[in-house]
């Protein structure tokens, strides 16, 4: 008998009657698939856990992410898996892929920006892209830029993608106060504790999983010494059960709060004296 762990569905497309055909031998499954390749030209997607509307989102899709896509149901649902940081789940899939392939050379900027039908801006909003999104654009036409997939945005909303990176992963998370918490969300407009975490972590060029307990495993260690004795370092990642943060001094913490329902800066102490059991330390550098 092997001893080797199951691999996590979070993150191998994998059910009793379809799996990626790269798990063939890995796990059992009644038929594989090959992925298809598609692009999201949405500002923001839900991935779900189930192929129902009123399903819990699990996470995001980010307009400019790559998906691989195993099942296209007739329900109108797809089951992919997000390229950025491998996670599975379900789509409302009508009108939110393209099979047109753009380039990932420039960024949102800003926290939000909109979408519009036409380069004015007293035009109504199609849609909205978030920060650190990539878009393909076109020429400026006036303080405008058309979009590859269609729509226009704000030219200096958009970026080269180079222009918003920062290794300083804690000034990114500073931009994120007050946003508020939301189960699964992984932008500016709501974001859970890991969301945050990815999202500031992406725009420093670390490659983040997507759950705090993947967080956790991927730059977790032990603490060498009692959360009290420690000399935490600004940057540092904070692992609860279920839950993490970033210190942003040797006594604050910032993270997306379920019990604020916001992010917020606020003492490790206050954090802790609330019941939550610190279990690592990390520093993704």
């Amino acid at each position: 008998m092997s001893n080797a762990a199951s691999p996590d569905p979070r993150t191998h497309a994998f059910r009793p009657d379809l799996a990626d055909i790269s798990l063939r031998g890995a796990v059992s499954s009644l038929s594989y698939a090959e992925p298809v390749l598609r692009q999201c030209v949405r500002g923001i997607v839900p991935l779900l856990a189930e192929p129902k509307p009123d399903a819990r989102q699990v996470s995001q899709i980010r307009y400019g992410e790559f998906l691989d896509i195993f099942e296209m149901r007739p329900d109108g649902f797809d089951w992919v898996q997000n390229r950025s940081d491998r996670y599975v789940g379900y789509i409302p899939g009508q009108g939110v892929l393209s099979e047109q392939i753009a380039d990932l050379s420039n960024r949102v900027s800003v926290l939000q920006t909109f979408v519009y039908p036409e380069p004015d801006i007293k035009s109504p909003p199609i849609d909205e892209l978030t920060f650190g999104s990539y878009a393909r654009l076109g020429a400026a036409e006036g303080n405008f830029r058309p979009l590859a997939s269609g729509g226009y945005v704000f030219a200096r909303h958009v970026v080269p993608a180079a222009e918003i990176e920062t290794p300083d992963y804690v000034f990114t998370a500073g931009r994120f106060l007050n946003v508020p918490y939301l189960w699964g969300g992984r932008t500016p407009k709501g974001m859970d504790c890991s969301g945050f975490v990815q999202l500031a972590l992406d725009i420093a060029g670390i490659d983040a999983p997507r759950d705090s307990d993947q967080q956790r495993e991927a730059f977790g260690q032990p603490l060498p010494s009692h959360w009290r004795d420690m000399a935490w370092r600004r940057g540092d990642l904070v692992f609860f059960p279920g839950h993490v943060g970033i210190m942003t001094n040797m006594s604050d913490m910032i993270h997306a709060s379920a019990f604020d329902m916001r992010v917020v800066v606020e003492p490790l102490f206050d954090v802790v004296m609330r019941g939550n059991e610190i279990l690592a330390m990390g520093r993704p550098e």
